[in-house]
């Protein structure tokens, strides 16, 4: 017989590409900054790469010694820019809603920074139990074991080795700049094409 966990089921998620498009809204804040920097900035490509902190990004266009203010100057901006354009990608609420109908909790884990991650829920009306931001990778992973995650979604393979050192179920969404393949290959457990798979799959996870 299947025995469930004795404590409340809680799980991870990661915010842009998991949870939220986070693309149209970071187009605009790059290009914000790349007009009043004066610094050519390809937001296109920006985009079909997040994950990592807006640092490594930002190492691609500005060199070394500007990399710290500009990405202060970058979240800054932010908000003004990047949050009303940025939708929920389909399933996002319907996850959480699943979670909370086991009983469980549901938190997010982001590398972005924590006010932004918390004005994109906001607006989107995204209720998690807690918000965790500013962590990349495998430091996802600290804030998961003190949370508790039993599981974590992503879909980045930085968030797998994220998921890998909390010692929780990794699964992952191809809705993110990796695909299928290099998920796997990373070691994710579960590979889901969207969040709209993830109530039927939680349904018949037993932990």
């Amino acid at each position: 017989m299947d025995v469930m966990p004795s404590h409340p089921l809680t799980v991870g998620f990661d915010l842009d590409m998991t949870l939220i498009d986070s693309r149209p809204g970071i187009k605009a804040a790059y290009l914000a900054l790349s007009a009043e920097t004066g610094t050519p900035i390809d937001a296109d490509l920006v985009v079909s790469r997040l994950g990592p902190p807006v640092e490594e990004e930002l190492r691609n266009w500005f060199p070394a010694d500007a990399v710290a203010a500009t990405a202060d100057r970058y979240r800054e901006i932010y908000p003004t820019h990047a949050i009303t354009p940025s939708p929920a990608l389909p399933g996002a609420r319907e996850s959480m809603a699943a979670i909370r109908k086991r009983g469980g909790r549901a938190i997010v884990v982001t590398a972005k920074y924590h006010p932004n991650a918390e004005l994109h829920l906001a607006h989107l009306g995204i209720d998690p139990d807690a918000v965790i931001g500013g962590l990349w990778a495998e430091a996802k992973g600290h804030a998961l074991r003190e949370h508790g995650a039993h599981i974590y979604v992503g879909d980045h393979t930085g968030d797998v080795r994220g998921a890998r050192t909390a010692g929780a179920l990794s699964v992952t969404v191809t809705t993110g700049p990796c695909d299928a393949a290099e998920l796997r290959a990373a070691g994710a457990d579960v590979v889901l094409s969207s969040l709209t798979e993830f109530p039927a799959w939680l349904e018949g996870y037993r932990g």
